[in-house]
């Protein structure tokens, strides 16, 4: 039987949209402040979990049809082969590259190979935290 939360999920809307907000501003701010792919990850996993502790699994699905596991394992790829393109240029393997470049909208803009890295690191977080939370939710 389900019990009839109206509150409670409508919060959660409000602050799922915040912890994402948050999340990606850790990420993006990694490269010069605390911050980064891991705890931006573990932020961006942190909203995931509290939509499946809320609404029931099959409905978060819907929403969010991904199997987590490839997100892991699509990550871990994504930082191993940004750290290999380092090496086959014939840098050290995980050298970084960065330039500024004049955006249309955002202006001057540093870019840097290390989002790659990070973006791969927050995608292997979030996979990996999302399937042990669903994993330990199949035992209960």
């Amino acid at each position: 039987m389900k019990e009839n939360d109206v509150i409670l999920r409508t919060v959660t809307r409000v602050v799922v949209f915040i912890i994402l907000t948050f999340g990606v501003e850790l990420f993006l701010s990694g490269h010069h402040n605390p911050g980064g792919g891991f705890v931006g990850g573990l932020v961006l996993s942190s909203a995931l979990v509290l939509l499946y502790v809320v609404f029931d699994i099959e409905t978060v699905h819907q929403g969010v049809p991904f199997d987590f596991r490839k997100i892991a394992a699509f990550g871990a790829m994504v930082s191993l082969l940004s750290g290999t393109a380092a090496a086959v240029l014939g840098k050290p393997f995980l050298s970084q590259g960065f330039g500024y470049f004049d955006l249309p909208i955002f202006g001057l803009t540093e870019l840097a190979t290390v989002t790659i890295f990070e973006a791969g690191v927050a995608l292997t977080v979030i996979g990996t935290v999302v399937t042990i939370i669903l994993s330990i939710s199949k035992d209960v």
